[in-house]
C-alpha cells in the first residue's frame, strides 16, 4: 500500500494504519463534465447548510414528540466514529462548476 508523501502523521492501532491529518492542494487538475476535459479546480471542504425548521419533517418530528409518549426516536449517547469522511468540493475554474468528491476517513484535513 503506497502512502502518500503530504500525510503528516500516522497511528499504528489495531495492526491498522490509520491516517490522522492530510493536506491536500488548493488547485488540482482533474475531470471537468461540463467543459468535458480536463482543468484546474479550486479545492475546499463542503460546509453543510443551516436547516430550515419548517421543513415538513421537523414539524412532524416535533408534532410527534409533544405529548403523552415521548420521544420518537432513541437519543443518541455516544458516537460510534471518531472520525468523518470529509467531502471535498471542486470547483472548475473556467465554467465554475463544482464536483463533489468523497475523501478518506480522517480526523483532520488541511487544504495547503
Amino acid at each position: 500500500m503506497a502512502i502518500p508523501s503530504t500525510i503528516n502523521r500516522r497511528v499504528e492501532l489495531r495492526s491498522e494504519l490509520r491516517l490522522i491529518s492530510m493536506k491536500i492542494p488548493k488547485e488540482m487538475t482533474t475531470y471537468c463534465p461540463k467543459c468535458n476535459s480536463h482543468t484546474d479546480h479550486q479545492v475546499s471542504i463542503y460546509k453543510k447548510g443551516k436547516d430550515r425548521a419548517m421543513a415538513i419533517g421537523n414539524r412532524r418530528h416535533e408534532r410527534d414528540e409533544h405529548g403523552y409518549g415521548g420521544q420518537k426516536f432513541p437519543k443518541l449517547k455516544r458516537t460510534a466514529k471518531t472520525t468523518k469522511k470529509q467531502l471535498l468540493k471542486l470547483t472548475c475554474r473556467t465554467c465554475d462548476t463544482a464536483v463533489y468528491r468523497l475523501g478518506i476517513r480522517l480526523r483532520k484535513l488541511e487544504i495547503a
